[in-house]
């Protein structure tokens, strides 16, 4: 966890299609980008600015999420989430985050992921499906 420091950014980018839609996805019938197709974006940001620095055998979950959707993209335009490590703690990563379109600023907000060791969180869930506790406890 030490090579994850405050600075480091990622990317991700889709041109919206169909499958992107509102409508599509079940969160509306406005044909524009869902709110959580953009959220998902933002979420491969996050991973393309730390995966590939976390120690073998771990990776990074989504555990919250403070997003604004502010704007409309229609479907043939591009988006683009961009985000930025604010802090670390312990196991937890907190990030900046925004989207654009091509022409101006769709969402911004706050995201953190939390690393785990993959072996161990499958155990946890693993026995969670076996006596119904908590994986993340």
């Amino acid at each position: 966890m030490t090579d994850i420091q405050p600075g480091l950014t990622g990317r991700a980018t889709l041109v919206v299609a169909d499958e992107h839609t509102a409508p599509r996805v079940g969160s509306g019938r406005v044909r524009v980008l869902a709110t959580p197709v953009m959220i998902n974006l933002i979420e491969a940001a996050a991973l393309e600015a730390i995966e590939g620095l976390l120690p073998p055998g771990h990776q990074s979950l989504g555990t919250l999420l403070n997003v604004r959707h502010i704007a409309a993209t229609p479907v043939g335009m591009r988006v683009t989430a961009q985000v930025e490590v604010v802090a670390v703690e312990g196991r937890s990563v907190r990030f900046r985050v925004e989207a654009r379109d091509e022409r101006e600023l769709i969402g911004d907000g706050t995201h953190e992921r939390v690393v785990v060791n993959v072996a161990k969180f499958d155990e946890r869930v693993q026995r969670k499906i076996k006596t119904g506790s908590d994986p993340c406890g």
